[in-house]
């Protein structure tokens, strides 16, 4: 492997490992501010209990992201200084506005929420943690927008192969930011929907559950059940946005080698570049074009038209199905167990001991979701990095292979090691409840 693909395939692997605290750390915060407005308003100490415990896990996510965020931004100088040179116009001030906006938010009213519950009046205390969940969903704009941008390039110019900013207006509100966002901080609801109900009925599972487990179970699968068909009406709008924009990567999502009218939906097949086929597919005949343009006999541009310029078909075409196959479980699960829970009246001790297992191993299937989508959209974008503007091995640096090897080694190593520590954290804090809200409150 040369450089340019070791490069590529250490970016990813830090992106990965990042993405995974914010996408926790987004929704988590307006969760957290959920269960303290209940403790306001009822003065049932259950929410308080649900309050401190997933406060704990939230100071530990939100340092996690934020060190890793930081490690990813290095790169951008030691494995693709070129994209800076070309385009840090562009996305320098948009990384800074999220610094200097959201971050800065986050770091001023961070410590009054951790550490403020019991020196500052209530209602300071549920604005404090207020700004702090809005200061992560403002963190989710900026990045989403650079990010977006990348994809559908709009409102700027190149002067002597550098990116120039035509109108701001146009390059945070590109074609296809608005669709992106909603889909990402979806995503993260329900993956922290999942982690509170998965965490809960693990706690249940092992006789270790607090007073709050049906407040938090009931709670958790109702937003999950809410939020998955808002999930799944959000993406095919994305879907649309993509093909308009983007045709190259649908063609790939459902391995289309030919234009074509009325196209297949292919569920599942073995997709060869080398022959331009899906071998073994199982396919539903004119479903995909009437998915993607409303119309079962609407034409689908197929890859033949973009040789030289596509992405490689096979991560597309599995990262997809992946994706959608853990929406459609997560579906199933949150309605099963809504109606479930509803049925045993809100007490999830008294839930099957199946369904219980069923939501434990789901617990962290928003991550499975996330990665697979986030694969999609990312290896989606290539040979490009500013889609249809800049090759990506144009801006890749010179350095030895062997380099670029050896962080990489490196960085997975840590990483791995790392992640392993936070889930045996989680794992460890769901062995010890708190059983009164003002438990390790001086600890």
């Amino acid at each position: 492997m040369d450089a340019l693909l070791l490069s590529r395939i250490q970016f990813a692997a830090n992106i990965s490992f990042h993405i995974l605290f914010p996408t926790i750390s987004i929704a988590l915060g307006w969760w957290l501010v959920f269960f303290r407005w209940r403790w306001v308003r009822t003065r049932d100490e259950r929410w308080l209990l649900a309050w401190r415990y997933w406060t704990k896990i939230f100071a530990l996510t939100f340092a996690m992201g934020v060190v890793s965020g930081i490690t990813m931004s290095f790169q951008f100088g030691t494995n693709w200084p070129g994209y800076m040179e070309r385009v840090g116009n562009i996305a320098g001030p948009l990384l800074g506005y999220e610094v200097l906006t959201a971050f800065f938010l986050e770091a001023t009213f961070l410590g009054v929420m951790l550490f403020g519950a019991e020196r500052v009046s209530e209602r300071v205390h549920l604005l404090a943690s207020g700004l702090v969940a809005f200061g992560t969903s403002l963190s989710a704009f900026w990045i989403l927008s650079l990010n977006s941008w990348m994809q559908t390039p709009t409102g700027f110019e190149v002067i002597d192969g550098e990116f120039h900013v035509r109108s701001w207006l146009e390059v945070v509100f590109n074609p296809s930011f608005p669709y992106r966002l909603v889909h990402m901080l979806l995503a993260s609801g329900l993956t922290v929907s999942f982690l509170l109900a998965g965490a809960t009925a693990l706690r249940v599972l092992r006789g270790t559950a607090s007073p709050a487990a049906p407040l938090v179970m009931r709670a958790a699968l109702s937003v999950a059940a809410v939020l998955v068909p808002l999930q799944i009406l959000a993406g095919d709008a994305h879907g649309l946005n993509t093909l308009q924009h983007q045709p190259q990567k649908i063609a790939a999502i459902e391995g289309v080698w030919h234009t074509e009218r009325g196209a297949p939906l292919v569920l599942f097949g073995l997709p060869d570049e080398a022959t331009r086929t899906t071998r073994h597919a199982v396919e539903i005949p004119r479903v995909a074009s009437l998915i993607l343009t409303h119309d079962a006999d609407g034409e689908l541009r197929g890859l033949n038209e973009f040789e030289g310029v596509h992405p490689p078909v096979a991560p597309l075409f599995w990262g997809f199905r992946v994706m959608v196959g853990v929406g459609l479980l997560m579906l199933a699960v949150s309605w099963l167990g809504w109606w479930q829970l509803r049925r045993v009246q809100w007490q999830p001790q008294r839930l099957p001991r199946w369904q219980l297992q069923a939501l434990r191993w789901m617990g962290f299937s928003g991550w499975v979701a996330t990665l697979a989508g986030w694969y999609v959209t990312e290896i989606g974008r290539q040979p490009y990095i500013v889609f249809g503007q800049l090759l990506t091995r144009d801006v890749v640096a010179s350095v030895p292979a062997s380099h670029v090897a050896l962080t990489l080694t490196g960085y997975l190593l840590v990483y791995a090691l790392l992640l392993s520590a936070y889930v045996m954290v989680l794992r460890y804090m769901s062995e010890k409840p708190l059983t009164s809200p003002t438990q390790g409150v001086h600890a």
